[in-house]
């Protein structure tokens, strides 16, 4: 009972990073400060937007009382660690982006990121150095389950905020589902079967810290956006939806952003 708790409260808090913006593909936040500019979100329909609203103020309030304070904390570490976990987790979210690469046709992308899979792997030492782009093979987008059944031609659904999960929509969540019937190698070696090398907390940890990590490395982002929107809950909602229409469709341009790799940008204050 003990393990399955605190399971359980690991995986609720480490989602809680994600609950009022979305990261990008190379985990960035992407700002678009026109929330109409793309027309192609309003044919997704909020059909529970009353209760949206209210998940969504819940979740902002455990982001400030919880979240916020940790991702801060975690900004004092030395830059080395920061950079070496973000490898390591960038390392690791291949597992996922492989298989769905090649659901999605795109065979020359698999095979850079098997490759720069294996030799991060071992040569890096579990991903905490990118030895792969010191050989030309540069980090790629990540793909995803939700991505490839947009890019299959499913529809996203209703939009809706799940407490905690953050923003999503019918879709997304469907794909997500993925990840724990079988399509998470990670997920799979872990909590999926039972191994003498890894524990189910293994996986957990992993997410938790993804969410930090990420978390810290949006601070002025996340500050930005909840500064300069009328609206937070609407800015959220448009610029998930087009941040996953960019994502299926591959289009790396945006407005602003802070990339995974700009730590001397966000620790200049």
């Amino acid at each position: 009972m003990k393990k399955i708790l605190s399971i359980f409260f690991i995986t609720f808090f480490s989602q809680i990073i994600f609950l009022n913006v979305f990261a990008g593909s190379d985990g960035s936040i992407k700002l678009n400060k026109n929330e109409n500019s793309n027309n192609n979100t309003a044919d997704v329909k909020d059909c529970f937007e009353t209760i949206n609203r209210g998940i969504f103020a819940f979740n902002q309030g455990l982001d400030k009382i919880f979240f916020k304070p940790v991702a801060k904390g975690y900004r004092y570490l030395p830059k080395p660690i920061r950079s070496g976990t973000s490898n390591a987790l960038s390392n690791l979210s291949n597992v996922v982006t492989i298989p769905n690469n090649i659901l999605q046709g795109q065979l020359k992308e698999a095979g850079i990121n098997t490759l720069r899979f294996s030799i991060n792997t071992t040569l890096g030492i579990a991903g905490i150095f990118d030895v792969a782009s010191y050989y030309g093979l540069n980090k790629l987008d990540k793909e995803d389950y939700g991505q490839t059944l947009g890019k299959w031609g499913v529809k996203e659904g209703c939009y809706f905020v799940l407490p905690v999960l953050g923003p999503t929509t019918v879709r997304d969540s469907l794909g997500s589902l993925a990840n724990f019937s079988g399509g998470d190698a990670w997920y799979n070696v872990t909590v999926g079967n039972n191994t003498k090398y890894f524990e189910d907390s293994d996986y957990y940890y992993s997410r938790l810290t993804a969410g930090v990590d990420f978390r810290a490395k949006n601070l002025e982002s996340f500050d930005s956006l909840e500064k300069n929107s009328l609206d937070l809950y609407a800015s959220v909602r448009s610029l998930y939806l087009q941040d996953r229409t960019r994502k299926i469709n591959n289009i790396d341009k945006t407005t602003e952003t802070l990339n995974d790799d700009d730590w001397e940008e966000i620790d200049t204050q």
